[in-house]
């Protein structure tokens, strides 16, 4: 044990505060008065922690209060080290160390700088439009030109598209909201996958619809489970999220997909196939809109593809004849979208930047699933190459809720499965997002305290806090 560790050993088993404070009070002890240099490289996290006798994830909070603080930083590649010049102020003492929000299910964040170049310059194009006209009530559900852009952008998913049957709409959750109202009443039931994107559980809960959840699983929801539902009591609806399925990642394959558009083709049961993902696989799956186009509505958007601030979504209509009762829905909750955003998403569909930024993400995304890869060696999850969150089922020594409670007091969010869940008992699994704007070395850094608590027992781990 070095000098510096010993004296870090001894600091952290005299202090009554948590063990991981302890350590940052230590290091900022020695940097203050001298004995730790400026660009002084500090051990890693994995030696220090063998070192001290404590576990990755408390050294690992350690260093990130010391860097909460502005005492250290840490680079890809290098290591941590000491600030070569310290944040202006006292030094702080215990302030409680950031979350790493690994609960939103945002895109990655490339940081390509020719990217990024053509996103500045797309903002810079709303000055040279006419102020007022961005400032005016349009047509809701596009002007011609938006909507032509919106389907030449759904048209390698939904062949034969034109913009009389597409409308563009402020985000797909308000275009889901509208395709709820039209389709179901109060009382009324829509099907969807046992184990679904939260957001539909609050719109039904609002508008008083039932979610009948039907078992799924990596292929997609069982065809002969959905038969049976529409033999018995037929749903108003079926809502699937047939690519990267949030939270469990499945990707419905090409026999489940025929399978369903059949039955529903049989029952007459119109099919939302919200689908904010299916332009990050290499492999593109046909789509239940061009299976059953008479009777899917198909939703997407750009907060996958692009970013979530991204506020405008497309819906493609089974024939115009939905156009304008679906309108009419839309404008009484949404008025419109906003203007100056549906310019900006028209301009990037037709230069191809919505494109360079899919193909950005999806890069990202895999150089994550990697990192995930190397870091996670124990854990048990379901992912995809291309999908930016992992669907982790929790080690047996763990709860759920445990598991979740522990990663926040480490300064990790995750979200459990009840989330999730329609129908059934909540598996024992959490959902863990790999992007937003944290970097690679960020993410890898929160996939080991991950790892860190799967390979430790609840009771190893409160001996150190």
């Amino acid at each position: 044990m070095s000098n510096e560790t010993s004296r870090w050993a001894a600091a952290i088993r005299a202090s009554s505060k948590p063990a991981y404070v302890a350590l940052a009070d230590a290091l900022a002890e020695d940097i203050q008065s001298g004995k730790l240099a400026a660009l002084q490289r500090l051990p890693t996290l994995r030696s220090l922690a063998l070192a001290l006798d404590l576990n990755f994830s408390t050294v690992a909070r350690g260093y990130a209060e010391a860097q909460q603080r502005g005492l250290i930083d840490s680079r890809a590649g290098s290591g941590s080290f000491v600030r070569e010049t310290l944040r202006s102020g006292p030094v702080r003492r215990s302030p409680p160390a950031g979350l790493v929000d690994m609960t939103m299910n945002m895109p990655p964040e490339p940081r390509d700088r020719a990217l990024l170049q053509r996103l500045r310059e797309g903002f810079a194009s709303l000055a040279e439009a006419d102020p007022y006209a961005m400032l005016r009530y349009q047509e809701f559900g596009g002007l011609p030109e938006d909507r032509e852009a919106g389907a030449r952008w759904l048209s390698r998913h939904v062949p034969g598209l034109d913009g009389g049957r597409v409308l563009v709409c402020p985000g797909a959750q308000g275009a889901l909201l509208a395709l709820f109202t039209l389709l179901a009443r109060a009382g009324d039931s829509i099907a969807c996958e046992a184990v679904t994107y939260p957001g539909i559980k609050g719109l039904a809960a609002q508008l008083g619809i039932r979610l009948a959840g039907l078992p799924a699983d990596d292929e997609g929801i069982d065809p002969e489970a959905f038969g049976a539902l529409c033999a018995a009591d037929p749903p108003k609806a079926l809502y699937l999220n047939p690519t990267f399925n949030n939270p469990t990642t499945a990707v419905m394959s090409q026999e489940r997909r025929e399978a369903v558009a059949e039955i529903a083709r049989r029952y007459s049961v119109p099919i939302v196939e919200d689908d904010p993902y299916a332009r990050l696989p290499r492999q593109r799956s046909v789509s239940l809109a061009a299976l059953a186009p008479e009777l899917t509505f198909h939703v997407t958007g750009f907060s996958k593809c692009l970013g979530a601030g991204m506020r405008i979504g497309y819906v493609s209509l089974p024939s115009a004849r939905y156009t304008a009762r679906l309108s009419a829905i839309m404008r009484t909750t949404t008025v419109m979208a906003p203007p100056p955003m549906v310019r900006l998403a028209t301009r990037w569909i037709d230069d191809g930047t919505v494109r360079a930024m899919t193909l950005a993400i999806r890069e990202e995304s895999m150089a994550r699933q990697q990192l995930a890869t190397e870091v996670l060696r124990k854990a048990d999850y379901f992912t995809k190459p291309e999908a930016f969150h992992l669907w982790l089922t929790v080690p047996p020594a763990w709860t759920r809720i445990e598991f979740a409670t522990h990663l926040r007091a480490h300064g990790v969010g995750v979200v459990v499965s009840d989330t999730f869940t329609v129908s059934g008992t909540a598996p024992e699994s959490v959902r863990v997002c790999l992007g937003g704007p944290a970097d690679r070395e960020e993410c890898r850094h929160t996939l080991e305290i991950i790892e860190d608590a799967i390979e430790q027992a609840p009771a190893m781990m409160s001996r150190v806090m």
